[in-house]
């Protein structure tokens, strides 16, 4: 008697075509963008717009790590902004830093002594933390010469703070609102704390001019903001991928029943602390690479940008988009982002009601607002549940 034949497995990207529509979409977009430029192309595309665009792709990656860690886990985390902001310190550290040693040493280098390291650290030192009346550079700088070491710290720094929250929270078994609550309040403290003159992150001040990249003063704005929109369109590929395949597998069919019933999960001896610590320090991490690439398009970095707010923001961007689909929560953060640029930028023309004009720039929030509930009310799945009916649709 023969043994029945096992049907073999597919491939990961046969199972699930959405993830090569996706990347299809995002490649001509990329190249799209490219040729439209002022940087490489045509120009029909300004250089700040570019640098919008690259911004809300970096968005979007967020968007995907948030949706994974809630739509996908069910941990509504209001901190995920704390590890984006984190990672865009990270890297500006060492932006500011090697750009105004740059600066330091070309003024010093027509002294008729040759200046000392410790007068040119010295001299670092008080041009970077004058504004906070400081002329010492604090330990938190120390590895900010090196653009190596900065870029583990992007890594490091906020997967640390992850994994130690993530311990003492899923190991007490903390959950649902209290979760979010303890979220919040961590990033509240961190954006309290960073406020502070002494914390050796210049206060309310930040760092600014990180779109000057150092040793690049030869290239033009508008082919670095096409370089690092290049940049952004590879992170958000390879980020979709990588958490389209991890939730297409076996690990993703735990956290799915963990977000639905975790403790029957728990029951059938998952661990399920374990499985929740990976996931909320994994999409930390890429969280913290999307800040890393964002703030240098921005140009600037505060603790406003960590304030709990912007996690909540977060939040409806992928209730908006569509929670558990990951394209959906890329559809959130893309319309979103982009509309607030219009209406804030002045591309949205105000309304005069002979009574009252209504301008965008004070009233975008609340047409957010209205559009979250709006989205709650009558599209529960978001704008990614709308469009699956209407490919399905027979």
């Amino acid at each position: 008697m023969s043994k029945p034949e096992i049907a073999p497995r597919k491939r990961f990207l046969a199972e699930n075509p959405s993830v090569l529509w996706f990347l299809g979409c995002l490649a001509l977009f990329t190249l799209g963008v490219t040729v439209l430029s002022e940087g490489f192309g045509i120009a029909l595309l300004s250089t700040s717009m570019v640098k919008i665009l690259g911004m809300t792709l970096c968005l979007c990656l967020i968007a995907v790590a948030m949706d994974v860690v809630w739509g996908y886990c069910g941990i509504l985390s209001l901190g995920h902004f704390a590890f984006f902001g984190l990672g865009g310190y990270a890297i500006g550290m060492w932006l500011m830093y090697a750009r105004t040693q740059g600066i330091v040493v070309e003024s010093l280098s027509a002294a008729p002594i040759p200046p000392t390291q410790s007068e040119v650290q010295n001299a670092i030192a008080s041009q970077i933390f004058g504004v906070v009346g400081s002329n010492e550079l604090p330990w938190l700088w120390g590895f900010a010469h090196s653009l190596t070491l900065q870029l583990l710290m992007v890594l490091l720094v906020p997967g640390l703070l992850a994994l130690v929250f993530g311990w003492l929270a899923f190991r007490s078994r903390v959950t649902g609102v209290y979760l979010s609550i303890l979220t919040q309040a961590m990033t509240l403290a961190l954006s309290l704390y960073l406020f502070q003159n002494d914390t050796g992150l210049r206060g309310n001040n930040g760092l600014s001019g990180l779109q000057n990249i150092p040793g690049l003063d030869h290239v033009p704005q508008s082919t670095l903001s096409l370089w690092f929109f290049w940049a952004s369109a590879l992170a958000l590929g390879l980020g979709y991928l990588l958490f389209a395949w991890l939730v297409s597998a076996k690990f993703g069919s735990v956290i799915r029943a963990i977000r639905d019933n975790e403790a029957r999960v728990r029951f059938l001896g998952y661990d399920v602390e374990s499985y929740k610590l990976v996931i909320f320090t994994l999409t930390a991490v890429v969280s913290a690479i999307a800040g890393a690439l964002y703030y240098p398009q921005a140009g600037i970095i505060n603790p406003a940008e960590i304030a709990p707010i912007a996690s909540i923001y977060l939040a409806v961007w992928v209730a908006i988009g569509g929670r558990g689909r990951l394209y959906g929560a890329v559809i959130g953060a893309a319309v979103v982002s982009l509309a607030s640029s219009w209406f804030t930028g002045g591309g949205a023309p105000n309304i005069n009601l002979g009574f009252y004009t209504i301008n965008w720039t004070d009233w975008w929030l609340v047409l957010l607002g209205l559009g979250f509930v709006a989205v709650t009310l009558f599209f529960p799945r978001g704008i990614g549940g709308l469009f699956d009916k209407i490919v399905r649709k027979p």
